[in-house]
């Protein structure tokens, strides 16, 4: 009884993911969009007959390649970009500790919409309401019809609703550092999901579900990286029908064998 207690409890701690981890794929996704977009404001001013639409495009063909991104990751390895980037996968609130790779299709619609979604509708509101304001510093007071009040209503007010935000996501940060909440994201608990380290049976999952769809040419390898101690893993196609799987475990396996 004491060996099986103590085995659920690390694999309660070796799944639960650390306050680092969920703030360091955040801080990743978050970075994508400035750098592409000034990759892509360097090309529209050095070539504007050529590249002059994706910049006045920008926000919702950023929004199309996240949605196609998003999709991919979410169908295949049960979690985001930046997520699967750092060894992590999203899990059904309802599932116990020892849930595999996959989610279900509500959850997964609700992850994608609320991944792609958000962001594009925060950036929209953002544009829209610095154009207000430059519109009411350098304009001249008139009669104002219901739409401009509503867009000055707006503008007084998203200073707040944008703190409000920012209070309830630090405050989810603050319960899931101490225990009290599984979620670090008002996001994740609006999706009924979790963020939980991928294991050794999501990585065979994986594997599964690449060599099934895909089978590159001879001598090539399939190569996935995951940055929690987790995944480095190849397969060799070296022959034409048999293949050798290499796989290398978690380190703290490794070091847990040795002693």
């Amino acid at each position: 009884m004491a060996e099986a207690g103590a085995h659920l409890t690390s694999t309660a701690v070796n799944e639960q993911p650390s306050i680092f981890e969920v703030l360091a794929q955040e801080s990743l996704m978050e970075a994508v969009r400035p750098a592409l977009r000034h990759v892509v404001r360097v090309l529209a001013e050095s070539n504007p007959s050529c590249f002059g639409f994706l910049w006045k495009r920008f926000d919702e063909l950023y929004m199309l390649l996240d949605v196609l991104l998003q999709n991919h990751f979410l169908s295949n390895c049960s979690a985001s970009f930046s997520e699967n980037f750092y060894g992590l996968k999203r899990v059904s609130d309802r599932q116990g500790l020892t849930a595999h790779l996959g989610l279900c299709r509500s959850s997964r619609l609700r992850s994608l919409l609320l991944l792609f979604l958000v962001p594009y509708l925060r950036a929209k509101l953002e544009v829209t309401l610095a154009q207000q304001r430059e519109e009411e510093d350098f304009s001249i007071r008139l009669a104002q019809t219901r739409n401009q009040r509503f867009f000055r209503a707006a503008v007084a007010a998203y200073p707040f609703v944008s703190s409000a935000w920012q209070a309830w996501n630090f405050c989810q940060q603050l319960l899931f550092v101490f225990g009290v909440s599984r979620t670090h994201s008002p996001l994740l608990w609006l999706a009924n999901v979790r963020l939980a380290r991928l294991n050794t049976q999501d990585l065979r999952d994986m594997e599964r579900n690449i060599s099934n769809t895909q089978k590159p040419a001879d001598g090539r390898y399939v190569i996935h990286f995951g940055f929690s101690g987790l995944c480095v893993a190849g397969v060799d196609f070296s022959h034409s029908e048999q293949y050798k799987l290499i796989t290398i475990y978690e380190y703290n396996d490794k070091v847990s064998e040795q002693f």
